[in-house]
């Protein structure tokens, strides 16, 4: 019996690691409303611990109310609901003085089709949590619809009026409207693009194609690309170390990253843009620095969420570059930072590790 009573007290402690284990909060009753197990994160969702719940009433303990004020547990009513059902969907709801989750149920019946309910097993989601992505994404509806309005415009605006009155322009006015007509082209492909960028981020399918990549001649191909678009030569200063190690990254992923960063460099900053590569211990740093305001200490932990613009009056961009940048560098296994530049700008540094890719 000893034996068979250590085996247990394994089991029944392996199962509490493993609902404490869930980011989900879960509470488990059985049919009567007697609470069976409550995880570590529905305590933290509900402020009411294991201890005090366990055994106890499942309506005293988790009076739960919709937004009209309902029993939410009494409205479930395990014992005497319909044989078919086996869950209750997702639903915002509150306890009282408490921040309001999202909850829904399962019903365990025994046997599975149409048999008594054994358990009822209750989820929660952070309310709070969901309520800031509904924002983020109303934001981001928001900022594409505000970038996407004005290239539009002016594209449906010049073409409308090029071919009402071809015959009455000059050649020199045809030429000046359809170059605006192409560059708000690139506009809305450059936003879509970004778009695209940020979705495989947060979903993690962003794909890495790795090759040995000269970060220098990079970083010389983006300034090159600055210098030919009317950026001055000798606003850029290019510092390589001789002692670089092989490198295997996405090579189009590099472009974007090193083209954002000098890109914000140039809007949000003044002076001399700096990039400096150098070796480190387990990898190459990367610094893109400019001779501007700087990043304030107090904002270091947010230039990297999605529309920040910095305090720049400036126009233009939608402030995903630099979100776009953190997802591509960390897909690398890199790091990504910003402080204060030498020279008082703002210094943005990445890190990415060396060594070959597994292609087994």
């Amino acid at each position: 019996m000893h034996g068979a009573d250590t085996d247990g007290r394994l089991v029944a402690a392996a199962c509490t690691i493993a609902i404490d284990d869930l980011p989900d909060g879960l509470i488990v009753a059985d049919r009567f409303g007697r609470v069976l197990a409550v995880n570590r994160a529905a305590a933290r969702l509900t402020g009411v611990t294991p201890e005090r719940a366990v055994g106890r009433d499942m309506a005293e303990m988790f009076p739960f109310r919709d937004n009209d004020g309902r029993d939410w547990w009494k409205a479930l009513d395990p014992e005497r609901g319909p044989r078919t059902r086996s869950r209750v969907p997702e639903r915002p709801l509150h306890l009282p003085g408490r921040q309001e989750v999202y909850v829904a149920a399962r019903f365990v019946r025994e046997p599975e089709r149409c048999g008594d309910v054994e358990r009822v097993a209750i989820t929660l989601r952070d309310g709070g949590a969901r309520a800031r992505l509904e924002r983020s994404r109303a934001d981001l509806v928001s900022t594409v619809a505000h970038e996407l309005r004005s290239p539009l415009t002016s594209v449906k605006g010049f073409t409308a009026t090029l071919l009402a009155k071809w015959s009455r322009f000059t050649e020199e006015q045809k030429l000046v409207m359809l170059e605006t007509v192409n560059n708000d082209a690139d506009r809305v492909t450059r936003l879509i693009t970004e778009l695209l960028d940020v979705s495989r981020i947060e979903s993690g399918r962003l794909e890495l194609r790795r090759q040995v990549v000269d970060l220098p001649a990079r970083a010389r191909r983006v300034v090159a690309g600055r210098v030919a678009s009317g950026e001055q030569e000798d606003r850029f200063r290019l510092i390589a170390g001789d002692d670089l190690p092989e490198m295997w990254l996405d090579q189009d992923k590099v472009d974007q990253i090193l083209a954002n960063l000098v890109e914000n460099a140039l809007r949000h900053g003044r002076g001399t843009v700096t990039i400096e590569i150098e070796s480190v211990g387990w990898g190459v740093a990367v610094s893109v620095r400019d001779q501007g305001e700087g990043v304030r200490p107090e904002v270091a932990q947010r230039v990297f969420r999605q529309f920040w613009r910095g305090n720049s009056r400036k126009r233009g961009g939608t402030g995903l570059g630099l979100f776009i940048v953190k997802g591509l560098v960390e897909a690398h296994g890199g790091t990504i930072t910003v402080q204060q530049a030498p020279e008082g700008g703002a210094e943005f540094r990445f890190t990415v590790p060396t060594g070959t890719p597994d292609f087994a």
